[in-house]
């Protein structure tokens, strides 16, 4: 019997590349744990690892490469909005997609299926506490120009405005663009309480940096949900005063499900494994979702696999505090301030 294919669809360059060893090693996790349990559909399952690229040529050809000469079962993506709906296309159906990192929502199409937290679900009651608890008022958004920052800075607008707040401006830069004088003169003259960032991968590196030897750290709040372990241990110490980030997941939660994950990431990559993260950590959720869903639909069918959703139960899981939780449920949301190299989570939303 043919194994059970999966692809990993994910950027292994570019700004967010830096994701991709840990995306890469948390589905092998995946696949050696439904192995050990009988595969799926009674099939060894096999991780097929797949570059997304950095273009729409790239994403397209991609995509055909791992349906048409790998001839995968399915696809895991994990990678920016501004391909999700382009690898939708071009999968067509043909095999189920799930989508695995966090997003801006409003999926059009009903055939993917979505695991990670839209922007509602993280930003809203993270700033609804920043306003109480930090009396953060007056609020710069800035972040890449793309769709997920974008639609993201229209769900902060409601938001602030709901808490009395005020916008005081808003500046999008091209991804690659590293001149960051203009944002930090804005944001220096704007008197803001506090900046709300969407850089994607490393240029929130980038930015945070730059932020910090300007002087601002300290004269400011900072606030994102695209920020995670691998960002903060490239920008530095010094770099993170009043950070603030709001994830379902961080490698430092105390759970039994975060727990049991960590052990069997660290027993099967060794001492010093990529990092664990947000972004990562969500392929090992789309891979063990997946699985969950055929195996409840008893077909590999997109139209099929999309029934079952809110009537299945995920067998492996590292986020939240359910041991088997159903596929589809809401994760709890945890407010985590950055100190040092850590996250600490200050309240869970």
């Amino acid at each position: 019997m043919p194994p059970f294919k999966i692809a990993l669809l994910l950027e292994q360059e570019g700004a967010c590349g830096l994701w991709a060893p840990s995306g890469v090693a948390c589905t092998r996790l995946a696949v050696h744990e439904l192995n050990h349990a009988g595969g799926v559909l009674g099939r060894e399952t096999e991780a097929v690892i797949v570059n997304l690229g950095s273009g729409a040529r790239q994403a397209v050809e991609a995509t055909n490469f791992a349906i048409e000469v790998e001839q995968v079962d399915a696809i895991v993506g994990m990678f920016p909005s501004y391909a999700r709906a382009l690898v939708s296309e071009v999968i067509d159906r043909r095999v189920p997609y799930i989508y695995t990192p966090q997003f801006e929502g409003y999926e059009a199409d009903q055939s993917v299926v979505t695991t990670g937290e839209t922007t509602a679900e993280l930003l809203a009651p993270a700033l609804a506490w920043l306003s109480e608890y930090k009396r953060a008022r007056r609020h710069f958004l800035c972040g890449s120009d793309y769709i997920w920052p974008r639609m993201s800075f229209a769900e902060a607008r409601h938001a602030i405005r709901d808490n009395g707040g005020t916008v005081t401006g808003e500046y999008l830069m091209s991804i690659g663009d590293r001149d960051y004088g203009r944002l930090l003169n804005a944001i220096r003259q704007s008197h803001s309480d506090m900046v709300v960032s969407y850089f994607l991968g490393e240029e929130a590196i980038h930015f945070n940096r730059a932020f910090a030897e300007a002087g601002l750290a300290g004269k400011m709040l900072r606030f994102s949900t695209a920020i995670e372990e691998t960002i903060v241990y490239g920008l530095g110490e010094d770099a993170t005063e009043n950070l603030y980030v709001s994830s379902a997941y961080f490698s430092s939660l105390r759970s039994r499900n975060n727990g049991a994950f960590l052990e069997r990431y660290h027993t099967t990559f060794g001492e010093t494994p990529p990092p664990v993260n947000g972004f990562g950590e969500s392929c090992y959720e789309g891979v063990h979702c997946l699985a969950s869903l055929v195996e409840e639909a008893g077909v590999a069918q997109a139209s099929e696999i999309r029934r079952a959703i809110g009537r299945t139960v995920q067998q492996r899981t590292a986020r939240g505090n359910h041991v088997s939780p159903v596929v589809g449920a809401r994760q709890q949301v945890h407010l985590a301030r950055v100190d040092g190299y850590d996250f600490t989570v200050v309240t869970s939303l």
